[in-house]
């Protein structure tokens, strides 16, 4: 009875995963269906540095991206790695994007050069990413381990994007995206079932 129970808790915890990001995902290519139709003014609304009225941009620059490519570029790993997060259910979920939304913008806000415009949901595919890779080890549970290591080896070369490589790609973002993973992976850890013999 308890075995079934538990299998059912994770069968609903795999369907609301995949139904969120299925949804996250489609609403992002809507908004930028729109924003292309409106000849991309909602870009207005990604992260312009050190002024203070771009604070409040931080949260939606992260759903607007500057074109089809660059949304396509962020679509399979927000896919994959958000599913994989939220597996650990809505609530947490919820709290983890939304701690490397707002880390990821305000390292854009503070360190972004003067004149340049920050937009795109790489910042959370980063922070998704760290907040994988060390969550294992910050609870110690054997699956998230083994998830962690995985999610490393295949989306490990994700790393190369803090470096400032290319003027148009905004590493900042990356790397304030990567310590909001690591941050949320502390702030939500879950205690370890106690072991009864």
């Amino acid at each position: 009875m308890a075995l079934g129970a538990l299998r059912n808790s994770s069968a609903r915890g795999t369907v609301s995963a995949v139904k969120l990001m299925a949804v996250w995902v489609a609403f992002l290519w809507l908004l930028e269906a729109v924003d292309t139709a409106l000849g991309h003014s909602l870009d207005d609304h990604g992260i312009s540095p050190r002024a203070a009225g771009e604070l409040w941009d931080v949260v939606p620059a992260a759903f607007l991206h500057s074109g089809w490519d660059h949304l396509a570029s962020n679509t399979v790993p927000l896919l994959i790695l958000g599913f994989l997060a939220a597996l650990a259910g809505l609530g947490v979920f919820a709290g983890v994007v939304l701690t490397i939304i707002v880390t990821s913008g305000l390292g854009v806000w503070l360190t972004s050069p003067e004149n340049t415009v920050t937009l795109g949901a790489s910042g959370v595919v980063f922070g998704l990413f760290s907040y994988l890779v060390v969550r294992g080890f910050v609870d110690r549970r054997p699956w998230d381990l083994v998830i962690g290591v995985v999610v490393a080896v295949f989306y490990g070369s994700l790393l190369w994007g803090v470096l400032p490589t290319d003027s148009g790609v905004s590493w900042q973002g990356h790397l304030f995206g990567l310590v909001g993973g690591v941050l949320a992976a502390f702030v939500f850890r879950r205690s370890r079932p106690a072991v009864t013999v």
